[in-house]
């Protein structure tokens, strides 16, 4: 949503724009993370056809930074940049069983079913075909992997939450339609570990009970474990949907091109400006998981910044 909305407010003020796309078909999380129940698919292609329509040049299976840098780019002839990859690197607990068969990430999840039309019963999708599923975290994703499971014909599925329903950082109606569908909300519990049998596919996951103990530098309560209060929930199924951070492949090959400490980009976010000349960015890429609305937000700013730039130099 940063990329594509950068790139139409640049077509409409007269430049020529392409736009470079890691997958095969443009659309970032809102063609591959949000599911078909919350966004039809057919409304992104009308959307990203406008940009077509427009003059926008759109390169699908080009991974910047990996098949050409973004110095490469520039040498090829571009005035400017505007980086908006987004954060898809999924996070993890590093507890036991959580690398063996029906473990994934809430990315993976919802990219396959997106990805391949795990919506549309035509399509043979290869997404693990579930009876009980947990879903670890209790974030917005998290919601979205819940319902997902259930529409891919799971029969319990599981929210595993380590605060109380008051610290759920999901929007208050996305938890009330996860509710709503049957979704079974586990709260203050955290997994330690995951179970499975001698062919590594996941059983069960081991989990403890936590109270709420002092604020931490959140300025949430923070969890306390409960000695002595484990106990197992039978799944076949573990969905992690602990957060995600930005993929450190364009900064990691792009000289000059400052990071933080969570290997975010570091822009400007009234222009999108990095500390590499003529290289703009926004979204995710620069503040971590956010909001589609926030990534627009941060396309138009690198927008202006760059038609600011270009008037500058030309």
């Amino acid at each position: 949503p940063a990329g594509l909305t950068c790139a139409g407010d640049l077509a409409r003020l007269g430049y020529q724009v392409t736009v470079f796309e890691a997958f095969q078909v443009a659309g970032g999380v809102l063609m591959y993370g949000i599911p078909e129940f919350r966004l039809p698919k057919t409304i992104v292609q009308q959307e990203i056809q406008s940009l077509k329509d427009a003059g926008v040049d759109i390169q699908p299976d080009m991974v910047i930074g990996k098949i050409l840098s973004v110095d490469e780019l520039m040498e090829s002839g571009y005035d400017a940049v505007f980086i908006g990859s987004g954060a898809g690197l999924p996070r993890f607990m590093n507890i036991p069983g959580e690398g063996l068969v029906g473990v994934c990430s809430a990315n993976e999840y919802l990219t396959r079913i997106n990805l391949m039309h795990g919506y549309d019963p035509k399509y043979a999708t290869p997404v693990i075909q579930s009876k009980a599923v947990a879903v670890v975290g209790g974030g917005n994703v998290a919601m979205d992997a819940a319902r997902s499971a259930l529409r891919m014909g799971a029969e319990h599925v599981y929210i595993v939450y380590r605060r109380s329903e008051a610290e759920l950082p999901a929007r208050a109606e996305e938890v009330h339609h996860a509710k709503e569908e049957g979704i079974i909300f586990d709260l203050l519990t955290n997994p330690v570990e995951i179970l499975t049998d001698e062919n590594d596919w996941v059983t069960g996951m081991v989990v403890r009970k936590m109270e709420l103990g002092e604020p931490d530098a959140s300025g949430r309560r923070r969890p306390v474990e409960v000695e002595g209060s484990d106990y197992t929930i039978d799944v076949d199924t573990v969905i992690m949907s602990l957060g995600t951070s930005p993929n450190p492949l364009i900064s990691s090959t792009t000289e000059g091109l400052e990071t933080n400490k969570w290997k975010c980009i570091i822009a400007d976010e009234t222009n999108g400006k990095t500390t590499k000349e003529g290289v703009y960015a926004g979204g995710d890429a620069v503040t971590g998981a956010a909001t589609v609305i926030l990534a627009m937000e941060a396309g138009k700013a690198g927008a202006r910044g760059i038609d600011e730039y270009l008037k500058g130099n030309k």
